[in-house]
């Protein structure tokens, strides 16, 4: 089978880079693509829109570039599609409860058709041809609660809960699907599946249970819980709680505690730190007491001591101080907005942190209000002018012009602006 892929040249604020370039869930999005459709096609081909794909009758599957889908969507899909014979088309639910409360809001790459989203996800077994009928999924998703709100700070609920889908799609167009990504739909997604296996799989829960049993731990904190890579340094002292994966040539210091996620290879996590749901991506490092909470970092970013982020993404060779707090709640239950293009849009999330962009630079002793973003190449002095980042912080804003603008390069510019020095499209490093 042939994959043709749609180019989206949209690029995603703070990063200013396209989806496909980004990290989720430790690899970037166009490498995830290819791994979970490796299995089923032998040869590629990029096209700019569905117009100029190939008009030959070859089985082929179509999909824009910056969708997110995971392995148990794509298989059922496929395999749905050819059994049918018939050009389909993805189609959820507008009422499936993880569509419609997590991956629809800031999105407008589904199409409405009666009471059916259409996404731009294609299977065609002979050839590109007009009006593919839906294939409708469901993601099966579970309410799975994550944060108890007091009733004295919440004016309708207690408790805040996720739509945990057991089927995950996200149509990548801001930088909260990213969080949404990384949490609802990966790490929870992934923790859901490993508990409904281990109730209904008595074969998979011996296994477990006997290896905890064999290597005296409990069942989460066993190798059938945890995965390690090659070349990892585990201090005796760190607690790490399954399902979690470790990469090749980590250090993990003593009194770590690591709860549900994922680190990449050559991470350094020192004395003391918390890494909860998050995702620690490759050749991050983590000094010591540094907390993340429900976070994504990118490649190659250094979160410095005593720092706390909850709910928030970081991208790629980016450096966040020592003492930051990124917070994730209005304190008088006020609609977080996040800001498209020009005007401001509510999230539609009662919680949710930061954003950096990549190759930024933040100083010590920063608090970050929620849902606000500081764009990619900033720099931010620690002063007492800006210890409270109340707005959005973009590149003309950064305090590294006031030293002269050669001092930080800018490598990654908005769409149409092409500055010297200019890193090639693509790259991670």
């Amino acid at each position: 089978m042939r994959k043709i892929i749609i180019q989206d040249e949209r690029y995603i604020a703070p990063f200013n880079e396209p989806a496909r370039d980004l990290r989720v869930l430790n690899k970037p999005l166009w490498l995830w693509h290819r791994d979970l459709l490796a299995p089923y096609t032998s040869e590629e081909r990029e096209v700019p829109s569905l117009e100029w794909a190939p008009d030959d009758p070859l089985e082929s599957i179509v999909y824009r570039d910056n969708l997110f889908f995971d392995e148990p969507l794509i298989s059922e899909f496929i395999q749905r599609a050819q059994e049918s014979d018939e050009p389909r088309r993805i189609a959820f639910r507008q009422d499936d409860p993880a569509i419609a409360t997590h991956a629809l809001p800031l999105a407008k790459g589904f199409e409405k058709q009666d009471d059916l989203l259409l996404a731009d996800l294609w299977y065609y077994p002979r050839g590109i041809v007009e009006h593919p009928r839906p294939l409708v999924i469901d993601t099966e998703p579970r309410e799975i609660g994550y944060y108890h709100i007091p009733t004295y700070m919440s004016t309708d609920r207690g408790e805040l809960v996720y739509e945990v889908p057991q089927k995950a799609f996200v149509s990548l167009e801001q930088w909260p699907h990213l969080y949404v990504i990384t949490v609802a739909f990966g790490l929870f997604a992934r923790g859901n599946r490993f508990e409904l296996r281990a109730e209904s799989d008595l074969g998979f829960y011996l296994r477990i249970f006997l290896r905890g049993l064999l290597e005296q731990k409990q069942v989460l904190r066993s190798s059938g819980a945890v995965t390690v890579g090659r070349n990892v340094f585990i201090d005796p002292s760190a607690i790490i709680l399954g399902p979690s994966t470790i990469g090749d040539n980590t250090t993990i210091g003593a009194g770590v505690v690591i709860d549900n996620s994922i680190i990449g290879s050559n991470v350094n996590i020192s004395q003391g730190c918390q890494v909860m749901l998050s995702v620690v991506s490759d050749g991050c490092f983590l000094p010591f007491r540094g907390s993340l909470f429900m976070t994504s970092l990118m490649e190659n970013t250094i979160v410095a001591q005593n720092t706390c982020l909850q709910m928030s993404v970081v991208g790629r060779h980016s450096f966040i101080g020592a003492g930051s707090t990124f917070t994730d709640y209005n304190l008088l239950s006020r609609p977080l907005r996040v800001k498209l293009t020009d005007e401001l849009e509510e999230v539609e999330m009662p919680v949710l942190g930061g954003c950096v962009g990549h190759n930024c630079r933040l100083g010590s002793g920063l608090i970050v209000y929620p849902a606000r973003t500081i764009e990619s190449d900033v720099v931010l002095f620690a002063s007492p002018e800006r210890r409270v980042i109340s707005r959005n912080i973009t590149y003309e804003e950064s305090d590294h012009h006031k030293i002269g603008s050669d001092q930080h390069p800018r490598l990654y510019p908005r769409k149409g602006e092409r500055p010297a020095g200019r890193r090639r499209r693509g790259s991670s490093t």
